[in-house]
């Protein structure tokens, strides 16, 4: 049997071609990397949010706590 022939071209462009995917494989490598950075930093500005929101409703519960007293104390000066 007769070993197979390949020519330095094919080995070339076989060469170039792994070349070409290993940087791409690093390229979306580093796209995953990123992609997972900002996820991160969205979820943590998400919680900093929930945060914030949270703490507007209870001051406009107390807000609106107060203004019922007052409202009560204006109706009642002008009951008497």
């Amino acid at each position: 049997m007769a070993a197979p022939t390949v020519s330095a071209d094919t080995l070339g462009q076989l060469e170039e071609r792994i070349q070409r995917t290993v940087a791409l494989v690093n390229r979306l490598r580093d796209e995953r990397d990123l992609a997972r950075m900002e996820v991160t930093e969205a979820q943590e500005a998400n919680v900093k949010l929930a945060a914030e929101l949270d703490a507007l409703r209870a001051e406009k519960s107390d807000v609106r706590t107060r203004l019922e007293k007052l409202l009560v104390h204006i109706d009642s000066l002008n009951a008497a």
